[in-house]
């Protein structure tokens, strides 16, 4: 049977012949027991700066109830309010470790230098402790499981807004002068910004990539349409991810609730994006 699809609904695998990961498609014993002969280290990285600290509480709590159960798991929390921390209990071999960082006046640049910060802290202190590294964004919560079968080389997610849509519809930036152009007859997937992963080497050549590209067009007096989530998307482009997301990973109801989505794994929290952004 393994050589019949499990299911019949979905793409399963991408062009260049990177697994896709839906519900029914992996077994989750076998790969916890390769994983566990491993012994790999997984570090999830997030950021809660100013009014997004609010949000970091709920992620936390329902990662230890469904983010990579069993193994060992880093918390790297970035953040300009350390002693707004929560008092989190975590499980046997999870730790959380914040990290201070500084706060940026535009939620645009606050975005936009993840990609510098994780990559210095790649280098500086999570090639020494993990093995793999996620990096989310703290305005979600995990509501099934997410678990070693995410884990690959590296991986993008697909955008839960565009899996249906045609290549014309993604929102990539178009302009030629950009360093995070992609040409209206190129890309595979459109991407979304706030999942992304992979071992810390990759991850280390993902973020230092995306980080030039913006200093580039800052040379130029520009920014990407969607700032980060664009630099990303070119970088998938031409360095393909060895293993992609399925919606699951992603979920936003704003986008409805259709049946292709079996599961639910990582949702966007509702919330008042005025509010959250404002300077204050």
């Amino acid at each position: 049977m393994s050589f019949f699809p499990r299911r019949k609904d979905i793409l399963m695998v991408t062009p260049w012949l990177a697994p896709i990961v839906w519900n029914g498609t992996f077994d989750i014993d076998i790969l916890n027991a390769q994983f566990h002969q491993r012994g790999v280290r997984i570090g999830l990285t997030v950021f809660a700066i100013k009014k997004y600290v609010q949000f970091i509480q709920q992620f936390l709590e329902t990662a230890e109830k469904f983010f990579m159960v069993g193994h060992q798991v880093n918390y790297y929390v970035l953040t300009d309010q350390p002693s707004k921390m929560p008092n989190i209990t975590l499980g046997e071999r999870r730790q959380l470790i914040v990290l201070e960082v500084p706060a940026y006046k535009r939620w645009q640049d606050i975005t936009m230098r993840r990609m510098q910060i994780i990559r210095d802290y790649t280098c500086e202190q999570y090639v020494n402790e993990v093995d793999y590294l996620v990096c989310a964004d703290v305005d979600m919560k995990y509501t099934d499981h997410v678990g070693v079968e995410i884990l690959s080389e590296v991986f993008g997610a697909i955008h839960p807004g565009f899996f249906m849509a045609s290549r014309k519809d993604f929102t990539n930036e178009r302009r030629p002068q950009s360093a995070g152009y992609i040409p209206h007859d190129e890309g595979d997937f459109y991407y979304t910004g706030s999942y992304f992963g992979g071992t810390v080497e990759e991850i280390y050549k993902l973020t230092n990539h995306c980080h030039h590209a913006m200093l580039a067009d800052k040379e130029k007096n520009m920014e990407a349409l969607w700032h980060d989530e664009s630099y990303l998307n070119r970088y998938f482009l031409y360095y393909k991810p060895t293993k992609v997301l399925s919606p699951e990973y992603v979920w936003n109801y704003y986008y409805g609730d259709p049946t292709v989505i079996q599961k639910k794994r990582f949702i966007v929290v509702p919330k008042d994006y005025a509010k959250v952004r404002d300077k204050r």
